[in-house]
């Protein structure tokens, strides 16, 4: 194998790592991590992973030091970064909801708007971002970096924060409360903008965001199979909210069929009861790790 067929990819170290690896494994890649060092192992020989922290991720993206990596919207627009964004994978450490930057005050704070933070201090580690956003808004402010437990600085140490969130339960620990949304970030899958011309590199990324996207779509879904008698399947259908489809298959009994079928996780609580009500039979409920449309 030559050096060229090998793809460099480099994925989130820190808060986003765990939920990568997951993601990768749901795709069909095992990774084997060493705690001691920045380069992971992948059982894909021309897969080359490396561990960067997302706020440089888009950095080294643009100057080519790795091929392409996951990170994620905010710290591509901070980093004012180069580079060509092939997809979006929503996902995250604790939901699958995206990360929002907020503007938060103390409780206690009279401030209602950024209108108010005129003259006022303001932390972040997303310093580009909230500056311009305070330009936006026609906001002069001091915007001082933070290195860290923002959430509990103000008031004493600073009048308002720029900080991410993704519940607002830390925030809400701390007595902040949220004044308004500075930017909305989703993981995105980014490349070089010289490694996308590379039709190997390309389709090597395509393949691979292909697989994640699948695993992505499958995190929030089942597939149900069941035995239906054939004078119920008009019924058994009629309750079935499928992605085309159902597959229906005859039995050794004449009488019966099979019925599968992929549905969203969150209906089949209820969905379950009102199948065996109306005479479906053997039901079972079952993980998938992707879905390819």
């Amino acid at each position: 194998m030559t050096s060229a067929n090998k793809l460099k990819i480099a994925l989130p170290k820190g808060s986003l790592e765990e939920a990568t690896y997951n993601l990768f494994k749901r795709a069909g890649f095992k990774t084997n991590v060493n705690p001691r060092s920045y380069i992971v192992s992948i059982d894909d020989p021309e897969i080359e992973v490396v561990l960067f922290r997302p706020q440089e991720m888009s950095r080294y993206v643009e100057e080519g030091i790795v091929d392409c990596g996951l990170t994620g919207h905010d710290w591509i627009v901070e980093n004012n970064s180069d580079v060509v964004e092939l997809c979006e994978l929503q996902y995250s450490k604790r939901t699958s909801n995206p990360v929002r930057w907020v503007l938060a005050v103390h409780e206690s704070s009279p401030f209602k708007s950024v209108k108010d933070l005129n003259g006022k201090k303001v932390v972040t580690e997303l310093v580009g971002v909230t500056k311009r956003y305070l330009k936006k808004n026609k906001v002069t402010a001091e915007v001082e970096f933070s290195w860290g437990a923002t959430e509990a600085k103000p008031p004493r140490l600073a009048d308002a924060i720029v900080e991410a969130t993704e519940t607002g339960s830390s925030l809400r620990a701390n007595k902040l409360k949220i004044i308004d949304t500075v930017i909305v970030s989703i993981p995105k899958f980014i490349a070089n903008k010289q490694s996308v011309k590379n039709s190997w590199k390309k389709h090597k990324m395509d393949n691979l965001i292909m697989l994640l996207e699948g695993a992505m779509r499958a995190q929030e879904k089942v597939g149900l199979k069941m035995n239906v008698e054939k004078k119920n399947l008009q019924k058994i259908l009629s309750l079935l909210p499928a992605m085309k489809k159902p597959t229906i298959a005859n039995l050794t009994d004449k009488n019966w069929l099979d019925v599968e079928t992929i549905i969203d996780e969150s209906v089949v609580r209820e969905l379950i009861p009102a199948l065996k009500k109306s005479g479906a039979s053997g039901i079972i409920e079952y993980p998938l790790n992707k879905v390819i449309p």
